[in-house]
């Protein structure tokens, strides 16, 4: 590749992360600005999100950090705060004496898809509204294919 061709992809690839980068902040900010409950925060629904789509609704508490935009600090805090609630458990890892498996009760379960159902209105309106069905299924394939990649 030319140093001129160079200089383009690294422009090109500049922009687009702005552009992505850019967007993800004002839909994010839209989307907790409009969270449909007082009865957990936008985090608390982003954990519960994150084990409803684990096999047994459960995930060692390090592979969760993984899944979040939190700090790991944060993300103990917010699991003991949200075990305390009786939404989450917490037990040791059967392999790892030092780990903690997370698991979703089924009143954590029940307040995920409560709160599930009113957010996805949101979503629709600020994400589907905005783009045809064709841009929604090639924006998911090169976010996905990102975050393969990555």
């Amino acid at each position: 590749m030319r140093t001129q061709e160079r200089v383009k992809a690294r422009v090109n690839a500049v922009s687009a992360w702005e552009s992505l980068f850019r967007a993800q902040v004002a839909v994010m900010r839209t989307l907790a600005a409009e969270f449909p409950t007082r009865d957990i925060s936008f985090n608390e629904y982003d954990v519960l999100f994150n084990l409803s789509r684990q096999p047994d609704r459960e995930l060692r508490l390090r592979d969760l950090n993984k899944h979040v935009l939190l700090t790991q600090p944060s993300v103990s805090r917010l699991v003991d705060r949200l075990t305390a609630r009786g939404l989450l458990s917490k037990c040791p890892e059967p392999s790892d004496a030092r780990g903690t498996v997370i698991r979703l009760t089924d009143a954590g379960y029940d307040m995920f898809r409560r709160v599930a159902v009113e957010h996805m209105k949101t979503i629709t309106e600020r994400v589907g509204g905005k783009l045809s069905q064709d841009e929604l299924a090639q924006l998911a394939g090169l976010c996905d294919k990102l975050r393969d990649g990555a």
